[in-house]
This record gives C-alpha cells, structure tokens and sequence, in this order.
C-alpha cells in the first residue's frame, strides 16, 4: 500500500460487499461469522459469501512455503474479484490479504489483482466504525470488558482501537485494562506448534492478566487468539467467558 494505514481513506458506505469467512469462524465459531454478517446487513449492506472461499494461505505462508501460499492465496483472489469490499472478522487473515499478498505475488502475473484485493480488503471492526460509522444501542446487562487485540490487529491492520472505539458506544459496558495488554496470547499460529513451551508460558502470563482485571467478559477479534485463551483457562478450570466482538455486540444490540 501506498499510504499507511493510519492514513486510509475511507469510501462511502457501498450496497454490498464480500464477506470472508475464515478457516477458524467456519469450523469453531461459526456464530461469529452470522454475527458478523448480521451487523453489516443491519446498516444496510448486502453480504455476498463466496462459497468457494478458503483458507487464505497464512500458514504456509508463515512456514516458508511460498509456493503453496500463492496456490491457495490464487483462488481466493479468484473468487474475490469484482471490485466489492472484502470484509473479514479477524486482523491476521485481513493483514494476509492487505499486506502479504503483494509481497507474495510481487514478481507474478497475479499482481495486479493481489493490490487490487489488498486495497479493498477491511477488517469487520474497521469497517463497522469508519464505513458504516456504526452507531449502537447497548440493550445487554452491566459488564466489564477485557479486549485482547491480537498481534495483528495492533501492528498489521492497525485496528485495535476501533474495537475499543465500537464497545466504547456501549453504555452498559466497561472496559477494563490488563497489564502488558499489548502481548502476544502466544498462539501465533505455527509458533504455538513449533514452540509449544514457549506458547503456554505466554499464554498463561495472558491468563494471569486477564484474570487480575476481574473481568466479567473477554473480547477479541480474532479467534486464534480466543481458542488459545479459552483453552488454557478451561485447563486451568478458570471461568472467564469469551466472545469474538461481532457476536459479543450483536447479543447486545439485537
């Protein structure tokens, strides 16, 4: 991208757009991508779910296989094309499609159409806050809010605060700081395979955090880090509910 993207320039709000579901929303939190799609379809926008989409190649583009990368990245540029928005519930898959496919398809016929989708891909809170310049109406009951942003919604989309910014418009919703907030959850992905110590010892400093909040709720955009989250406090038999923020603000807003 030309500009950073502290400098995008928002487009009007469009009649529809793509909606990219996620490997993770599609087999474990399939609520998510409905909750999603209901926000969007609220502010009146009609979604479009390519049902050809899969996996947008970040793992192995994260292992070093470029050239299985560009296999998978190739078809969902495929059924991607059009020129509508691409909207994805999670920062890291949204920082593949903006950030990494360029890179990836750099020196191939592909290029073109790689800056093409990278400049029209947004990530859901992203969207909801500067394009649709959502405005909610909190129904749900008082509750304090942890928000884990991931690694890649603070420093690949550059999004943590517009999820801050959205749970902010709810009134009965406080929003409560845990410390070393801006660390990673250790789930990285391949990382949390290929160094699995050093994954749970990050992952239960995070645990350890979010527990000394007092939180009554967790809150993330990218499920990844949720799984990762809700899986060493189940082990560690600790109750903290979590959520993606699409259905979090969709139970609450309905």
């Amino acid at each position: 991208m030309q500009r950073s993207d502290m400098q995008r320039a928002y487009p009007e709000k469009p009649a529809q757009v793509y909606f990219f579901g996620t490997c993770l929303i599609d087999l474990f939190y399939p609520e998510a991508g409905m909750a999603g799609i209901q926000l969007l379809e609220r502010e009146g926008v009609k979604v479009i779910y390519p049902q050809q989409q899969s996996c947008c190649g970040q793992p192995a583009y994260n292992s070093g296989y470029d050239n299985e990368a560009r296999k998978v990245a190739a078809a969902q540029i495929a059924c991607l094309q059009g020129g509508l928005p691409v909207v994805v519930p999670s920062a890291s898959c949204a920082d593949m499609f903006r950030h990494h496919y360029p890179d990836l398809f750099a020196d191939t016929p592909l290029r073109k159409q790689a800056l093409d989708l990278a400049a029209r891909t947004y990530e859901l809170t992203e969207f909801l806050a500067h394009v649709c310049k959502v405005r909610l109406v909190d129904h749900g009951p008082a509750a304090t809010v942890a928000i884990h942003n991931s690694c890649s919604a603070q420093r690949g989309m550059k999004t943590a605060q517009d999820a801050i910014s959205l749970l902010r418009q709810m009134r009965n919703v406080a929003i409560v700081q845990q410390e070393r907030a801006s660390e990673c959850c250790g789930f990285g992905g391949t990382f949390a395979v290929k160094a699995p110590d050093i994954s749970n010892a990050m992952v239960q400093d995070k645990c350890d955090n979010l527990l000394a909040t007092g939180a009554s709720d967790l809150v993330s955009g990218d499920c990844g880090c949720l799984m990762n989250i809700s899986g060493a406090l189940e082990k560690r038999k600790e109750t903290l509910p979590a959520q993606h923020i699409a259905s979090f603000i969709w139970e609450r807003t309905q």
